[in-house]
């Protein structure tokens, strides 16, 4: 799960983050040290979208969209609605053929 951070994000230790170009819209960025996958960001905006897990507070965070719904398995639901979006239509809006 991540947050859209949009363009105007500020990243400490950006000398230990490896940035990999993922796909022909995205590329994404790892700890150097250990792996960790930390963000992915779009190429054409700069929006950054980072992973929930990497914030403190997270209390007044709202989940309200999925994507790749197409993909995920029959038995994985979550409670509460939120928009979906198929992989075609994620790369449809980002215009991407993937």
């Amino acid at each position: 799960m991540e947050i859209d951070c949009g363009t105007d994000v500020l990243i400490e230790g950006e000398e230990n983050i490896t940035v990999f170009d993922s796909s022909p819209w995205a590329e994404r960025g790892f700890c150097r040290s250990c792996g960790t996958n930390l963000f992915y960001r779009l190429k054409e905006t700069g929006e950054h979208q980072i992973l929930v897990g990497l914030f403190d507070e997270t209390e007044d965070l709202v989940f309200d969209g999925q994507v790749f719904i197409d993909e995920k398995p029959s038995f994985y639901r979550f409670a509460n609605e939120t928009r979906e979006m198929t992989g075609a239509e994620l790369f449809a809006k980002f215009g991407s053929s993937e």
